[in-house]
């Protein structure tokens, strides 16, 4: 068992937080998207998103990481829901992000960061279909498949379903 504490991230975590999610991303998805996807203009952009959201943090949104005496090995992100355009959503918060480091898997950070965002909270979130461990990980904390999915088009051949609790 891993020790770890979970926290408010601080702008300086910024850099880390992007390579965690680019390389997250890479992991789960990269045999699905275009071989030129994770690029150095992504990893930059994905920079510029976290420094911007823990420069200026706003009141409906939380934030959280998970830290070991190694670094920063998850994070969540919860907020005011959103979908695709005129789509109803059924619930007001949404879980936007969680992820963790593979060596973390089944340690009890994910728990931890899912239970700092949203607690036992309504909720939705939309997930990857290809990406039965979230699936399943989000079924155990009571979300289930709406029947609603969407299409990224700048994630081609990753098709996000909605679940919700």
């Amino acid at each position: 068992m891993i020790r770890f504490e979970i926290s408010q991230p601080t702008v300086a975590d910024a850099p880390v937080i992007a390579a965690l999610h680019v390389d997250k991303w890479r992991e789960a998805y990269g045999h699905l998207l275009p071989a030129d996807f994770f690029t150095e203009k992504h990893l930059l952009g994905r920079q510029e998103q976290w420094d911007q959201s823990l420069r200026s943090p706003r009141d409906d949104w939380t934030i959280r990481v998970a830290r070991t005496g190694e670094g920063i090995v998850g994070f969540a992100v919860a907020g005011p829901s959103s979908g695709p355009e005129g789509q109803h959503l059924p619930r007001e918060r949404q879980l936007h992000s969680l992820y963790v480091l593979a060596d973390s898997h089944g340690t009890g950070v994910g728990q931890a960061l899912l239970d700092a965002v949203l607690g036992e909270a309504p909720a939705m979130l939309w997930v990857a279909t290809e990406n039965p461990r979230a699936i399943a990980f989000y079924r155990r904390n009571g979300f289930e498949f709406d029947g609603v999915e969407t299409f990224d088009p700048s994630a081609p051949g990753i098709t996000h379903a909605q679940m919700v609790r």
